[in-house]
């Protein structure tokens, strides 16, 4: 991999919140709006952990919230999501 080959993954067009991670599947954020809603997702997930005692609704919350800010990093990032092989 070039060194210019690695800044094409840290940055993103305008209205973008993730870039394609450089292999394998999915983003990481890059930018203030992809991590605020990456760390909301970490702090929905703890809020429903602790405040649902019961099994059965623990786990819809939580599969609903995964959900969420999945269909929201995919609409959201640069170029979508592929499977990446490094510079190829």
């Amino acid at each position: 991999m070039r060194n210019g080959d690695s800044r094409r993954f840290e940055r993103v067009r305008e209205g973008y919140w993730f870039a394609p991670k450089r292999f394998g599947l999915g983003a990481t954020p890059v930018t203030w709006q992809g991590w605020a809603l990456t760390l909301g997702l970490v702090a929905a997930l703890l809020a429903d952990i602790h405040w649902l005692h019961a099994f059965v609704p623990k786990i819809v919350a939580g599969v609903a919230l995964v959900a969420a800010y999945v269909t929201i990093a995919v609409r959201k990032t640069d170029g979508g999501w592929r499977w990446h092989w490094g510079s190829r």
